[in-house]
């Protein structure tokens, strides 16, 4: 099987960028889009395609498409995370789909209250649960684990609304007990360092918006290009409070004048180190405590 990927889902990249990505990212084509091959043709945008290892295909003009609702929320990390999921699921025989979440559109995720992730999940199970309707699907189930029902996880309300399942806590599985019973099945995932959405980097009360969402990719990722598994970078306005464990601290001040300089490259001010380190939800230490289940 061959995995390519469309420009559409770059737009906001040049070509030449799309092609890189693509090769970095060890996809097998590109599919570009005339409208997206005519903005940025030129003699460069020609030599990178000629030179690329990749299929390359064009897809013909689309007179009907809107270029300014393109999808402009894929990152990266977004396109590593899919193409992982689609080796993945071909290996054990599941069947694949991926679903375009709505969430960036919405008022009240925009607005980031602490309840962000309610509004969130809402949108996305009720639109699992149309899917699992339509298929005959008899359960709508999630992965929430026992470590996070003690902590403030408003998304787990909107699952309980919903009558979505969680069998890793009716299991009574903590994230531990997991890890370890897929290192013992063989799992090629038990080690993978948790992914939380971008938003959570965000303090409540401070709007999401795709260029602070860019930021934080962008410096997370850079970050992961230098070693370091683990890491959050938490956005304040003009700072970046950098989180990583406690081992990988060493390696973050080696690179202190790289760290500094790339994040100033993407609009920080101020780039500090946090000394608690790296751990999950830490946007909710200011919400006293009162705990959502």
């Amino acid at each position: 099987m061959k995995f390519g990927i469309a420009s559409q889902l770059l737009w906001s990249y040049s070509l030449q960028d799309v092609i890189a990505i693509a090769e970095s990212l060890h996809y097998d084509g590109v599919e570009i889009w005339a409208e997206h091959y005519l903005r940025d043709k030129g003699k460069k945008t020609r030599l990178t395609i000629n030179q690329s290892s990749l299929i390359v295909t064009l897809h013909a003009f689309s007179y009907d498409i809107n270029i300014t609702s393109m999808n402009k929320k894929i990152r990266r990390e977004s396109l590593r995370q899919m193409f992982d999921s689609v080796n993945y699921a071909q290996e054990i025989g599941a069947q694949h789909l991926l679903i375009d979440s709505e969430e960036v559109h919405d008022p009240d995720y925009i607005a980031n209250s602490p309840d962000r992730c309610y509004y969130c999940k809402l949108l996305r199970f009720d639109e699992l649960l149309r899917i699992a309707r339509r298929r005959n699907f008899t359960y709508v189930v999630d992965g929430c684990n026992r470590d996070e029902l003690k902590d403030h996880r408003p998304g787990i309300r909107a699952a309980r609304e919903l009558g979505v399942r969680s069998p890793l806590v009716e299991a009574g599985l903590t994230k531990a007990e997991i890890r370890a019973l897929s290192r013992k099945l063989g799992l090629p995932t038990w080690d993978k360092p948790s992914a939380a959405c971008l938003a959570s980097r965000i303090p409540y009360g401070t709007p999401i918006t795709e260029e602070r969402l860019t930021q934080i990719d962008e410096a997370e990722r850079f970050l992961h290009s230098l070693g370091i598994a683990q890491v959050r970078v938490r956005h304040h306005g003009d700072i970046a409070r950098i989180e990583v464990e406690a081992e990988s601290l060493p390696l973050l001040l080696e690179n202190r004048s790289r760290v500094v300089n790339r994040l100033h490259e993407l609009g920080f001010a101020y780039v500090t180190a946090d000394l608690k380190g790296y751990r999950s939800g830490s946007m909710n230490e200011t919400l006293g405590e009162e705990k959502d289940g």
